[in-house]
């Protein structure tokens, strides 16, 4: 089997809200072979880099698009292609966009690979630790405290045992910081687990007293509160406080992650597949956490793709903590973009069963909405 074509899918809703929600736009790629086994990944970038990564023309040693790189390729390779892409680019940096760019690359080649031998991709990475996973809900906080209190109380309706709120107005002062956490706890009440995801707004010394003011609502993380290379304002913060520090999703490089763990001294470690380097770099990240008895989480807050690789690379680790799985309610991007959609069940989202990634392009979805 050979790699014929690599393509880069930019889809966009027609309508895009100003707000911190990456389930607006989506940058799918799609790896296609001489056998007519096609494969899917998903970026969550800037769509129109990505493209320029995958797409770019030769340039020289150290610089070339990762289409001209695969096209004639054997896909089974994953070490090898994941390799060559990198090596052959290390003129775009040692992460960012061109880690970005690999990972929905390689996720699409497990996705082929998965389908050519029939069987999930958890299985062909070991995995099988579970037949289902909790998941949280994962939404913005409301613009008041009070809409906060009820959005809470819709997830908790919905059955969820655990929801995040994250950005909006967090950042705005002390007293609003408090008020939205207070209301999501109460409109969650006292049995499910609350995620404060504060979205990068402080220094280190207001992180350390939001933590200390955020205690009595007792949060099961406190997520990205900090600059995400302020390895020692997070050391810091992991000191102050009881409540467990969770980071990640701005990582993607091991380097980052291995600085995260050993400086930052987080306590869970968040994996994005569409920015890590896909399986192949995601199970590097969660050894290493491993090793340094740090349990890891996904993130994911675009498509199904995202939420579908997520569950198989969750269950083929033993670390795994908990599912990212984004129910905000005002974007409609990711009910729509593939043929299968997920749904949680009493909190727990089941293990997909199908070859390869087990997800499908709606292709009038794609005819609608793609850009290029």
């Amino acid at each position: 089997m050979r790699i014929t074509d690599v393509e880069a899918i930019h889809i966009r809703m027609h309508e895009v809200k100003k707000q911190c929600d990456s389930g607006q736009d989506a940058l799918i790629v799609r790896v296609r072979t001489d056998e007519g086994i096609t494969g899917l990944g998903e970026v969550d970038s800037s769509p129109l880099a990505v493209q320029g990564v995958i797409n770019g023309a030769y340039s020289h040693q150290l610089c070339c698009g990762l289409r001209q790189l695969l096209i004639g390729e054997d896909p089974f390779q994953t070490e090898y292609l994941w390799q060559k892409m990198f090596r052959n680019n290390i003129y775009l940096g040692q992460s960012g966009i061109l880690f970005h760019a690999i990972s929905g690359v390689d996720m699409a080649l497990w996705d082929i690979k998965g389908k050519k031998l029939g069987m999930p991709i958890w299985k062909l990475l070991g995995g099988g630790f579970h037949k289902r996973l909790r998941c949280y809900a994962s939404v913005l906080f409301g613009d008041t405290p009070e809409q906060t209190y009820l959005e809470a109380m819709r997830l908790r309706d919905l059955g969820f045992t655990a929801v995040k709120f994250g950005w909006g107005p967090m950042g705005k002062d002390a007293k609003t910081d408090v008020a939205l956490v207070a209301k999501a706890r109460a409109g969650l009440g006292d049995n499910l687990d609350l995620m404060v995801d504060a979205g990068l707004v402080w220094d280190t010394k207001t992180a350390i007293q939001r933590a200390e003011a955020f205690q009595q609502y007792d949060p099961f993380w406190l997520e990205e509160p900090l600059a995400p290379h302020n390895y020692e304002g997070y050391s810091q913060l992991s000191k102050a406080t009881s409540i467990r520090i969770a980071a990640g999703e701005e990582q993607d490089s091991l380097e980052d992650y291995r600085r995260l763990i050993t400086e930052g001294q987080c306590d869970v470690i968040q994996v994005d597949l569409t920015r890590c380097g896909g399986f192949t770099g995601a199970m590097k990240i969660a050894s290493l956490a491993a090793s340094y008895h740090r349990p890891v989480a996904n993130h994911g807050f675009t498509t199904y793709i995202n939420v579908a690789a997520a569950l198989h690379w969750l269950n083929s680790i033993p670390n795994a903590l908990i599912v990212e799985f984004a129910a905000q309610n005002n974007t409609d991007l990711r009910n729509i973009l593939t043929k299968q959609v997920i749904r949680a069940k009493d909190g727990y989202l089941e293990i997909p069963q199908e070859p390869g990634l087990g997800m499908d392009l709606n292709e009038d979805t794609v005819a609608k909405l793609r850009i290029t």
